[in-house]
């Protein structure tokens, strides 16, 4: 019997879901003493990438204030070319939750390979740091 992660490897998708907010190159400093990329500089270059795309829609300072459902489908290594594309699940009056995916181009090569996913919310915030709400109309980007 398939474990989950094993049911989402076989029938993900080969397009990634949302569009490109963020590509960067994984790099030797990001690795761990079995020469994979850390989990942790995966899941900050989502962050980053949610962060470009939840300050667009709120036009403005955000903050993360959960990530849910990380689930780490492959590893990443050394030299792949990462990608995390951004789709809006919601808007309340104050958050923005976004899905996001990373997809890694292996030398540069398709076919892009999903290698890990989640739920990130962030909060619109004021110059003092406290929430502030997000126009409907500010999600049109």
């Amino acid at each position: 019997m398939a474990t989950d992660i094993e049911q989402t490897m076989m029938s993900e998708n080969t397009m990634p879901r949302g569009d490109l907010c963020t590509r960067t190159l994984a790099m030797p400093a990001d690795t761990n003493p079995s020469g994979d990329i850390f989990g942790g500089w995966l899941m900050s270059q989502m962050d980053i990438a949610g962060g470009v795309l939840a300050s667009q829609i709120a036009e403005g300072r955000i903050a993360t204030v959960a990530v849910d459902g990380m689930t780490f489908l492959r590893p990443v290594y050394v030299g792949d070319t990462v990608c995390v594309y951004g789709d809006i699940e919601r808007i309340g009056n104050t958050s923005i939750v976004l899905h996001l995916e990373a997809w890694v181009l292996r030398r540069n090569q398709p076919p892009r390979i999903k290698v890990t996913e989640a739920t990130f919310t962030f909060v619109a915030i004021d110059a003092e740091g406290r929430p502030r709400p997000v126009r409907k109309d500010e999600a049109d980007v």
